[in-house]
């Protein structure tokens, strides 16, 4: 199968359903050779079923792609090394993870338990994490042995993450997280041939078919549906191929046919008394700033 990621190895971590499968599924269609993981949980997290990952990888093979699925756990440090081994001894090497899985324990703050919390820190923070530098091992034993790397790293962060949304403190704080972790990795790793980004994608899911992203039912046959998940891979895919080797450090908002590029924080209005402040003094300075201060962004990163 030929494509702008031909004969590249991909990891896709919790690619066995939603925009995960949809990854995997493009990837293929663009040559690459896939390694589908995802342990088949429920949308919070539990339970195990090695069928959705198997699936992909059946579907893959029926294209005339090439896939092998893993059930490790990205969030465990062994789990995670295991993973990307298993791409380094099907296919020979890596060239492209795709940092994707995730839970939801949605609550308001004041009810959140500290295993709700924990939880979803771990799979999704922890769970970028762990992956990430077992990948980033193997390409700098490679840099260092004097082979070039054109590697990528692709996250997953959210609106919920980057502009914030009602019940979810301990989602968005991971997703916060990774975004952050996105652009510091950018600045490190770009030495050793490897670019990372991350997308904050919305699409119809488990995840999200209860906070009101439609149906796709709604729509006609044959009409463009901005809530599939098949939406997102294609940004994902350039990102993962060659094409994409001068873009780092940059999280892309992508939704339906939209796609634009979320600008971050940025220091706006500002005082500088030229000596430290008086506490009292800055109830006539402090309102002042925030009232010539931009808005935050709503859950679509506009002001309006």
């Amino acid at each position: 199968m030929a494509g702008i990621c031909e004969g590249r190895v991909v990891v896709i971590t919790g690619a066995g359903r939603g925009i995960g499968r949809s990854h995997a599924i493009e990837f293929a269609r663009q040559g690459a050779k896939v390694v589908v993981n995802d342990l088949g949980a429920e949308v919070d997290g539990s339970g195990r079923s090695e069928g959705p990952a198997g699936q992909v990888v059946e579907e893959i093979r029926g294209m005339g792609g090439e896939a092998v699925a893993n059930g490790d756990d990205i969030a465990d440090v062994d789990g995670a090394a295991r993973l990307i081994a298993t791409a380094i001894d099907t296919f020979g090497g890596l060239d492209v993870l795709v940092n994707n899985a995730g839970i939801l324990r949605d609550r308001m703050f004041v009810n959140m338990t500290a295993d709700e919390w924990d939880a979803v820190i771990r799979v999704h923070l922890r769970g970028t994490f762990a992956p990430m530098r077992a990948a980033v091992d193997y390409w700098r034993n490679r840099s260092k042995a004097g082979e070039a790397n054109d590697a990528r790293i692709v996250n997953t962060t959210s609106p919920s993450g980057i502009y914030g949304n009602v019940g979810q403190t301990n989602y968005g704080a991971a997703k916060a997280g990774i975004a952050s972790l996105t652009v510091i990795a950018a600045m490190e790793l770009g030495r050793y041939g490897i670019t990372v980004n991350a997308i904050a994608p919305a699409a119809l899911t488990r995840m999200t078919e209860n906070l009101g992203m439609g149906s796709q039912g709604d729509r006609k046959p044959d009409e463009f549906d901005p809530n599939d998940p098949d939406n997102i891979a294609p940004l994902v895919v350039w990102l993962g191929s060659p094409e994409s080797k001068d873009i780092t450090g940059r999280v892309f908002n992508v939704y339906g046919s939209h796609i634009s590029v979320a600008e971050g924080w940025v220091a706006g209005p500002g005082a500088d008394k030229g000596d430290r402040w008086d506490s009292a003094e800055l109830g006539g300075i402090v309102p002042d700033l925030v009232a010539r201060a931009a808005p935050n962004a709503n859950m679509m990163g506009r002001r309006d």
